[in-house]
């Protein structure tokens, strides 16, 4: 596999310092890429790139309310579930992540598998899913700043983020972290590395403070986890699967760490690694945090806990310092979430306007020559979350509203590729693949491969379709048109809509399907 003939070569192509650095180049020129990003990631470095995106203080402190509003304490096994699920969809990632080690991962891995045009669309659909979540990510500030100190919130009084001043300070302080993001991701993949490795070394802190803080102050036992009588009203089964986004929102993202292949070293064995290991590590993390939490909440029934979610437990539990200690620790894992998505968006970008598959593909495809990093393709991701906010802003649903979206989307990006694969494995995938230009093994699912995969596409078909059923208590909560209602089917459809224009734009008529006969190790 080579990249397509009307490629984009970026300019200053940086030295290469070492040996190992060397066969890393040397791998990916054999995909006709020419090795252009800065090899500095280390294990950890790309564990935290994963880890920061899944961020379980970020997400589960947005959404725990949710959850819990809706699936009464028992909304707890959705977690497991999820896991499950998104498990199966890391496996067969993490095999794809061995055999590709290529910046946008997503759309390098279906375009090899179903062609350019499926590969153009994955790309397509998970470069919106990924300005849509910086986005969600970003206002998730409102969840726990005015907590730390009411001066954070600069418009109106109520820091509620259902509410109309709520909803608008988390707009400007969104704002205000996606301009942050960015400059972070101008200067170099260095300070990016840096700074999202110390913020999920706190994150890790700061989710062993909160899990021993809840075990240590618990005001009832495990069996907590099958209290239904706090649901929303109406029939069980239709409460938990609305549950099920919050731990969706959480469970996602894992993938990063394919983003930044390019940038780390011998990325044929340490992604794969990392990509299930982030999304194990946040899964056993948030699990204890959910559990804790649902056993040291002073109240299950006065409303509280719905509407006051973690931040709730944790004021209760905690006097005043300590309790904004760990708050701080959340505002930090908001900070390097909304920095490693924002960082795997303008990978993305780049990988695809490397390939000439977007419009102003040629600035979008530079390297800054002293940065060594996609300028434009950051600044891009920056300015659009920062959009999107700002046609939201004073709109009390944006939250539940972007989360839901943002979800569904990234599932169908993660369909197209699981799909595909699942296809070539009927066909005859090799199960498995001989190892790298070392002769070292590398990650395959093997035998196993046919059955993993297609739990993790009727898994995944199952969740897109739940989490864009028009339910008005997640879209409308407060009332509003049928358009918010069907937010996420219209959004789906809008963007495969634009989407097909902007592909007929920018792919030239002698273009034909970039798939390859056998998948191999390049």
């Amino acid at each position: 596999m080579v990249a397509p003939a009307d490629a984009i070569v970026p300019d200053h192509p940086p030295s290469l310092p070492d040996s190992a650095t060397s066969a890393d180049s040397a791998d990916l020129a054999r995909f006709g890429y020419q090795p252009v990003l800065h090899r500095k990631l280390g294990r950890y470095a790309s564990f935290a790139a994963g880890f920061s995106f899944v961020s379980i203080l970020t997400t589960i402190f947005q959404f725990f309310g949710f959850g819990y509003a809706f699936g009464g304490a028992a909304f707890f096994w959705t977690w497991p579930i999820v896991f499950a699920g998104q498990f199966l969809v890391a496996l067969n990632f993490a095999e794809l992540a061995a055999r590709y080690p290529i910046s946008g991962c997503i759309y390098q891995w279906s375009r090899r598998l179903a062609g350019e045009v499926v590969g153009w669309f994955a790309g397509w659909m998970m470069i919106i899913a990924q300005i849509v979540t910086a986005a969600a990510a970003a206002i998730a500030l409102q969840v726990v700043l005015p907590s730390i100190w009411s001066g954070f919130q600069l418009i109106g009084t109520n820091s509620d983020l259902t509410s109309h001043d709520g909803a608008s300070n988390a707009v400007l302080l969104g704002s205000i972290l996606l301009i942050l993001t960015t400059v972070i991701n101008v200067v170099g993949i260095d300070w990016m590395a840096r700074i999202n490795s110390l913020g999920v070394t706190i994150e890790i802190i700061g989710v062993c403070a909160v899990i021993a803080v809840f075990f240590t102050h618990t005001d009832r036992g495990p069996g907590v986890v099958t209290h239904t009588d706090q649901a929303a009203p109406g029939a069980y089964w239709a409460a938990f699967l609305a549950s099920g986004l919050m731990a969706a929102y959480v469970m996602v993202g894992f993938d990063s760490a394919g983003e930044l292949s390019e940038e780390t070293k011998n990325p044929r064995h340490v992604a794969p690694r990392t990509i299930l290991s982030a999304l194990a590590v946040s899964a056993l993390g948030g699990g204890l945090i959910l559990l804790g939490a649902l056993m040291a909440a002073p109240s299950l029934s006065d409303g509280s806990l719905a509407s006051g979610g973690l931040a709730y437990v944790i004021e209760a539990k905690l006097s005043t310092v300590p309790g904004k200690i760990i708050l701080a620790c959340v505002a930090c894992a908001i900070t390097v979430c909304t920095l490693a998505i924002q960082t795997a968006g303008s990978r993305l970008l780049f990988s695809m306007a490397r390939d000439g598959r977007l419009p102003f593909a040629k600035p979008l495809a530079a390297v800054h020559p002293r940065f060594g990093t996609p300028v434009w393709p950051a600044v891009v991701i920056g300015a659009a979350g920062i959009g999107l906010l700002l046609l939201n802003l004073g709109n009390g649903a944006v939250f539940a509203t972007l989360a839901s979206v943002c979800i569904v989307m990234l599932y169908l990006a993660y369909l197209l590729v699981t799909v595909p694969l699942l296809i070539r494995r009927i066909k005859g995938w090799p199960a498995d693949v001989a190892g790298d230009a070392a002769g070292t093994k590398l990650f395959a699912l093997g035998r196993y491969g046919i059955a993993v995969n297609a739990l993790a596409v009727v898994w995944g078909i199952a969740m897109a379709v739940n989490l864009a059923w028009p339910r008005s208590a997640v879209y409308t909560p407060t009332g509003g048109g049928w358009w918010m209602l069907w937010a996420a089917p219209l959004f789906v459809l809008l963007t495969v809509v634009v989407g097909a224009v902007v592909h007929r734009i920018v792919t030239p008529p002698r273009a034909t399907a970039a798939t390859e006969p056998t998948p191999q190790i390049a």
